[in-house]
């Protein structure tokens, strides 16, 4: 089940970074979030109401899902989209792989785990695979204050999201919906955006375009309902760290599609990326034969 889980976050996550490309355009980042998670906490809160399955939470339950909303569904995709005006997504999705360092101290920080040695160098090669991955786009990149601001927005939108992962284990450490608290999360991301772009004037005319109209959709159900369902039930499972490390697989998607569509010609420095990421996995997912036989 955790593969099956793992494998399908990765596959879900890896392109939305291209469907998020999709968005930016002439529809205001703040109403393009909203919309897409409006659509999201909609579906679910309508779907789980009508089952039965919506669970019922205390005010201060719904104060968490306030902060998650606000941190995974809300402030965290504001600093993404923007930061695609300046930066690419493939980029944005290797600074996104952070996460795994960003879950890895604040699990430390909020909840006193330890940082194993396996943790440690799987987030290593990691680490390392993206930056030979991308070593071409990172030194050809022209420092300037645009790709700056592109940098430190998708560090920031990545640490909210590593906050909202707290926030899941929270919940699921006391045995909460899964569902339930991610829909009331999205409701709230929605309602915070709603406002924001409210108050600042944004205009919400919707561009009807297959392009944002197919874009939006895939990124409010497959990207948010499932994607997200998908990633926190990881998280309840593996923990943070390494539900974290499908961050890094993500770049990997972004290019074999580029590979297919848009003739990306992978290089030396590429494939040693590539080979470290796989070793990653290995080194993070991996059980001995004996041990597996001891846990059954």
């Amino acid at each position: 089940m955790n593969a099956l889980l793992y494998a399908a976050t990765v596959l879900i996550w890896g392109t939305t970074w291209i469907a998020i490309s999709l968005q930016t355009g002439s529809v205001p980042v703040l109403v393009s979030v909203f919309y897409r998670f409006a659509i999201a906490a909609g579906l679910m809160l309508l779907v789980l109401a009508a089952s039965g399955r919506l669970q019922r939470l205390s005010r201060s339950e719904h104060g968490f899902c306030l902060l998650q909303g606000m941190c995974v569904f809300g402030f965290n995709f504001v600093c993404f989209y923007t930061a695609n005006a300046y930066i690419n997504s493939g980029l944005e999705s290797v600074l996104f792989s952070l996460a795994i360092v960003f879950n890895a101290i604040n699990g430390v920080i909020f909840f006193g785990r330890r940082i194993t040695t396996r943790l440690m160098l799987a987030n290593l090669l990691g680490l390392a695979g993206i930056v030979s991955l991308f070593w071409h786009d990172l030194t050809d990149e022209q420092v300037s204050s645009g790709t700056l601001i592109g940098i430190g927005l998708s560090l920031l939108g990545t640490y909210g999201f590593s906050l909202g992962n707290m926030i899941s284990v929270r919940f699921q450490q006391r045995r909460l919906d899964l569902l339930s608290t991610n829909a009331w999360a999205m409701g709230y991301g929605a309602l915070i955006m709603l406002t924001l772009a409210l108050l600042t004037g944004a205009s919400f005319a919707i561009e009807l375009t297959p392009a944002y109209i197919g874009s939006l959709l895939y990124l409010a159900v497959i990207g948010s309902i499932i994607g997200f369902a998908t990633y926190f039930s990881l998280v309840g499972r593996i923990g943070a760290g390494p539900a974290a490390y499908t961050t890094v697989m993500f770049p990997l998607i972004a290019l074999g599609m580029s590979t297919l569509f848009e003739g990306y010609q992978w290089s030396g420095a590429a494939v040693f990326g590539l080979v470290l990421i796989l070793l990653g996995n290995v080194v993070m997912f991996y059980q001995p034969r004996a041990r597996r036989v001891a846990e059954a």
